[in-house]
């Protein structure tokens, strides 16, 4: 998942940042009025529940699970295409093993410091490939941090090529344009979910409170008439770089595993990937870098067979970060166990 390539010039121009969706199967394009994406184990996990579908529109609807619209490969098929760009760790080595340290530092040299992936990927085919690739690149709805466009998804020849560099030279051919159009879903959902929150706490943890103070189910509604009333809208969030980390299980997932050992109701398998989101917010013309944390989920597919996914997107622990996972969705928890519901109920009689 994840993988967007810059051209060179771009990568040069990109500021320096600090470093800091139960079984998989290959699919997606244009999602359908139930994204499959958020589903009723989101529940489980959170009380956040995201918007109704990964296209970039801002206003969230919960929904049911519902089929991915591309049928397409396995989980590990997928899951073996996203760490086909991971790149290694990096261990500084010994003094007395200088072999070690160039070899590293080369491979280092070959990635691009916006997203820790290969700078350059051949468009050409590979050598003894049989069937033709598409080479055609597909923009994506997120804006660089860098203010010069959008950000590019791979072509499928690149994604080819990626994997064979990567040692997956086992990878069916015949699913890598799918696996793209998976790749390219759950991207352009992953981006809508964090734009939703930027509008929702971009302004600040006050503005935010006002959102979610009545809960979940009627913060669209609160967050469009603070936006009436305000009209004064802010920038848009920019993605600065971001960062795939399939093997670092994050903290909040760890601890889902952890309760699925103690109580079934729990069990969940773990996500199949995790990314790291560095994002430009800017209020009031001053810009700051919130990092966001995604962790990328199957679930059971639907009686057809079908796939489908759900991402759990979320700030990184920090202060602001925390405060603001705190809002949400305990102010969801709060309007319910207070019997907001009830109280909304008895006045619409």
């Amino acid at each position: 998942m994840g993988w967007f390539w810059a051209d060179g010039n771009a990568a040069a121009a990109a500021p320096a940042v600090p470093p800091s969706h139960k079984d998989l199967a290959a699919s997606g394009a244009t999602p359908p009025p139930s994204c499959p994406m958020h589903n009723k184990t989101m529940d489980a996990l959170s009380a956040h529940k995201p918007a109704a579908t990964p296209a970039p529109e801002p206003t969230p609807a919960a929904a049911p699970p519902s089929k991915c619209p591309v049928n397409h490969g396995a989980k590990d098929t997928l899951a073996a295409a996203a760490a086909a760009v991971a790149p290694k760790q990096y261990q500084q080595p010994e003094h007395h093993q200088p072999a070690a340290a160039t070899s590293e530092s080369s491979f280092l040299s070959k990635l691009n410091p916006l997203n820790y992936m290969f700078s350059s990927i051949s468009q050409e085919p590979a050598p003894n490939q049989t069937i033709a690739l598409p080479t055609e690149r597909d923009p994506s709805s997120i804006p660089k941090g860098t203010g010069d466009g959008n950000w590019e998804y791979p072509s499928p020849q690149q994604m080819y090529n990626a994997l064979l560099r990567k040692g997956y030279t086992d990878t069916d051919i015949t699913a890598v344009e799918s696996m793209v159009a998976v790749h390219n879903f759950l991207n352009e959902g992953a981006w809508n979910e964090i734009v939703e929150w930027e509008r929702r706490f971009g302004k600040g943890l006050m503005r935010g409170w006002e959102i979610m103070k009545r809960g979940e189910e009627n913060a669209p509604i609160m967050l469009r008439r603070l936006e009436a009333q305000e009209n004064d809208p802010e920038p848009q969030p920019t993605l600065i770089r971001f960062q795939g980390r399939p093997k670092d299980m994050t903290p909040k997932a760890a601890l889902l595993q952890v309760l699925g050992r103690i109580n079934s109701n729990y069990a969940t398998e773990p996500p199949f990937d995790r990314h790291d989101w560095y994002v430009s917010r800017e209020h009031n013309g001053e810009k700051k870098e919130v990092r966001y944390v995604i962790d990328f989920y199957s679930a059971p597919p639907e009686p057809t067979g079908e796939p489908v996914f759900y991402l759990d997107v979320r700030p990184a622990v920090s202060v602001t970060g925390a405060c603001e996972r705190l809002l949400r969705w305990g102010g969801d928890v709060w309007w319910k166990a207070s019997g907001g519901e009830v109280r909304e109920q008895e006045r619409s009689k």
